[in-house]
């Protein structure tokens, strides 16, 4: 009998490209190219942009820690609530002062009926009494207020039922976190030629009647902001202007009272970074951090890596474009704005 040693090997299958599927595509980078590890910010940080991602005392006891860790000196939690459900969330992170605010919501009961707007004001000033300093997150995609509950579906934020909130968010000094559309790909057509197609086939809009269109939403922004000068509104994500920073950077121009926080939109912008680095340095004094992408430590680490170094061509899971981040590496003066002193410009926030 005659021994065959390579029929004994274990055959290794090899990859096929032909089936691999575009949602599976993870390239890691073999770049010999500088890395930079940030475990702290540069800089104390407070996050503008947060939910209630943990529940209980214990877990945020824990998210705490993370943030003494990586150097977050407070997190606002945007929570969309009022009510006993905004009550509930005040009181549990009040249980740790100084290092969490919890905006609130409206109440749209009603909006779509006579009379509407005492009632929804009255409950924004009992939720200012109880402790918010802020509302938000109000989110609207095309189809109508919807982040709090009820939803407001076919109503706007541009809409003249929303003026007596709006009204007395710049009476009682609260600024307003707004969701206005989501980013550019989610609208174009789900095909080759669209190039943010991995994340924008998650979320898209492009198959939904009666959508509001992207430009449609930056409208709304702007006639939003410019019926209520006296508020101050911050739109959130850049608002969603990405793949167009000068339609933002226009508003900035025109509003004082508007202000973007950056949360959930580090791959987007860092996919351009020389035209990101310049929006940031001319708009220095409107930007805020916010990071909406939950509380563990190397979520904030990578957010801090692309606004400090000078690092190219990274690839992170928690993006979920096909390109890989470049970092911004900004100036100290532009990352201490971004980080803190911008927001304590808008309104000192209130110790819990």
């Amino acid at each position: 009998m005659v021994f065959n040693f390579f029929s004994c090997q274990k055959k290794t299958e090899l990859p096929v490209p032909e089936t691999l599927l575009l949602k599976n595509f993870r390239p890691v980078s073999i770049y010999n190219i500088p890395t930079t590890e940030v475990n702290r910010a540069k800089f104390q940080v407070i996050d503008v942009h947060s939910h209630t991602y943990a529940e209980t005392p214990d877990e945020i006891q824990k998210w705490v820690q993370t943030m003494d860790e990586v150097g977050i000196e407070k997190t606002i939690i945007l929570s969309h609530a009022w009510g006993k459900e905004f009550d509930s969330i005040y009181d549990l992170y009040s249980k740790f002062p100084g290092r969490f605010e919890v905006w609130c919501g409206f109440n749209y009961t009603g909006y779509d009926q006579p009379g509407f707007g005492p009632d929804a004001v009255a409950e924004l000033e009992r939720c200012f009494q109880k402790g918010a300093r802020g509302v938000g997150e109000l989110g609207d995609k095309g189809k109508g207020l919807f982040y709090c509950k009820p939803q407001a579906w076919g109503m706007h934020s541009d809409d003249p039922r929303m003026d007596p909130l709006f009204e007395k968010c710049a009476e009682l000094g609260m600024p307003v976190n707004i969701h206005l559309g989501e980013p550019k790909w989610m609208y174009e057509k789900m095909d080759s030629t669209n190039d943010g197609l991995m994340n924008a086939y998650e979320w898209r809009l492009d198959n939904q009647e009666g959508i509001v269109d992207h430009q449609g939403m930056v409208d709304i922004l702007e006639r939003t902001v410019a019926r209520h000068p006296k508020t101050t509104f911050i739109a959130c994500h850049l608002a969603n202007c990405c793949y167009n920073l000068s339609l933002i950077g226009g508003l900035l121009d025109k509003y004082p009272n508007l202000y973007i926080d950056i949360g959930a939109r580090f791959a987007e912008f860092s996919a351009i970074p020389r035209t990101t680095s310049a929006f940031f340095n001319k708009y220095q004094d409107r930007i805020l951090y916010g990071t909406d992408m939950g509380n563990s430590p190397d979520m904030y680490k990578i957010t801090f890596r692309l606004l400090e170094t000078a690092d190219e061509h990274i690839y992170d899971e928690r993006f979920s474009y096909h390109w890989p981040l470049h970092a911004l590496a900004l100036p100290d003066e532009v990352l201490e704005k971004v980080y803190r002193s911008n927001i304590l410009k808008i309104y000192p926030p209130a110790t819990l």
